[in-house]
């Protein structure tokens, strides 16, 4: 009869343990800094990065596209480690290759700047700039030729075109939800994402 109490005790503190845990991880995020989790600004941690991206806009008088950029920096890594801009693979390295954020933002700004200049050249709409930001410049050359407006399906398609060439390089796995597959190279609703991000942003007030 003992031993049974015994087990019975034992195994109530096992399940209370991670209950507890939980509890406590779910209070320390709640309540941190007294503001409740779910109320908390999700650009919290990109609006840090405001004026070293403004700075660094300035050097091509490009000051005004700072919400832009900060839109960017929160689809590609929510304002998370070294490499903010995910600048790596921009200029040929593996992603996460950049370690310093200033550099990352550097080189994002730059990748930026030549897409936007591309961009204009051909004529295109912003929508598919924002989308060569994550796709690289020859989207902007395929959406020129193609009618000079981005649309998810010009972006299906020139990651189609992109994987056919390097079919060993850009692979994703067949899931059930939420897959890519078969357009492996690139996001192609990466532009939508990233507008409604820079809605968010504005409407924030971050030009202030």
């Amino acid at each position: 009869m003992i031993t049974r109490r015994l087990n019975k005790t034992q195994s109530s503190f096992v399940l209370f343990v991670p209950f507890l845990a939980l509890l406590v991880l779910f209070t320390y995020f709640y309540w941190d800094n007294d503001i409740p989790y779910f109320q908390r600004d999700p650009f919290i941690k990109v609006k840090e990065y405001k004026p070293l991206i403004n700075n660094e806009l300035a050097k091509y008088n490009l000051e005004k596209y700072t919400p832009v950029l900060l839109a960017l920096m929160q689809q590609e890594s929510h304002g998370n480690g070294g490499d903010p801009m995910q600048s790596s693979e921009s200029i040929g390295l593996p992603p996460n290759s950049i370690k310093d954020p200033n550099k990352s933002i550097q080189i994002g700004v730059n990748h930026f700047r030549k897409v936007l200049s591309y961009g204009q050249e051909k004529q295109v709409d912003f929508a598919t700039i924002i989308q060569s930001y994550n796709m690289g410049i020859g989207y902007i050359s395929y959406v020129s030729e193609h009618g000079g407006k981005h649309s998810e399906q010009l972006a299906k398609e020139f990651s189609l075109l992109q994987v056919q060439k390097h079919p060993k390089i850009y692979t994703c796995k067949k899931r059930l939800f939420k897959s890519r597959y078969p357009y492996c190279y690139g996001d192609y609703s990466y532009s939508e994402k990233v507008s409604k991000n820079i809605n968010s942003l504005t409407n924030s007030g971050i030009n202030s």
